[in-house]
């Protein structure tokens, strides 16, 4: 019998899991404040995780644990956003440089071409869910290719804060069809060991997902998310 992966995790750690589903989808919208008890019977477990979860949340930027009276959403600004895309672009484009200095091999960028397949294949279905997951996925892979781990530990936490705006962006924007060539490009580029190509291709790249973002949260008036 398969093993179930559920099972094999900790209460906390499933927990975390479904705070951070609450978070994404808006259930738990920016700005709320929420008790432990309400939170632990909205998942159907204890406190104890919850409160764990919500001490790892908070180290992810996600929400505030405030003493005796629970958490609440942390809400991201427009500005914040600005912020967030200028720092990731910079931290990303030098992974890929760095990525692209290591002599990968094909096998070593298998992973990486395997999510610009399943995003192609998502955009052929114009499915913009399974989309943003293998987009994840690509810039997770590309930044652990980079090698730096203190890297790794920013664009983690930021990351999820661009996922929350991704998600409320994520079916206004166009189809992200060049997002994916850019994609390719990039992989190509590490894959000849181009430091400086893969560099600018996915600095180019990053600063164009920041204006579409940016403008789709202006023209719809979400000034907070």
């Amino acid at each position: 019998m398969a093993p179930n992966p559920t099972k094999s995790k900790s209460n906390s750690a499933i927990a975390v899991e479904e705070l951070r589903k609450l978070i994404f989808s808006g259930e738990l919208p920016a700005g709320s404040d929420h008790l432990e008890s309400e939170l632990a019977t909205r998942l159907g477990m204890s406190r104890t995780p919850v409160r764990e979860a919500a001490l790892t949340l908070e180290g992810q930027g996600l929400l505030e644990v405030r003493a005796r009276k629970g958490v609440r959403i942390l809400p991201i600004s427009v500005r914040d956003m600005e912020e967030i895309y200028d720092v990731l672009t910079e931290l990303e484009s030098m992974a890929a440089a760095d990525a692209a200095g290591q002599g990968y091999s094909v096998k070593d960028l298998k992973t990486m071409e395997k999510t610009i397949e399943d995003m192609e294949t998502a955009l052929a279905a114009e499915d913009r869910d399974a989309w943003a997951e293998a987009d994840d996925r690509f810039h997770t892979e590309l930044v652990r290719l980079g090698g730096n781990s203190r890297v790794m530990a920013i664009v983690a936490r930021m990351a999820d804060q661009v996922r929350r705006a991704k998600s409320v962006t994520l079916h206004m924007r166009p189809l992200p069809l060049q997002s994916n060539k850019d994609h390719r490009d990039v992989v190509d580029a590490i894959r000849a060991g181009d430091a400086v190509r893969a560099r600018e291709i996915h600095a180019t790249h990053r600063a164009g997902a920041k204006d579409v973002l940016i403008n789709l949260l202006k023209q719809n008036r979400l000034h907070m998310l």
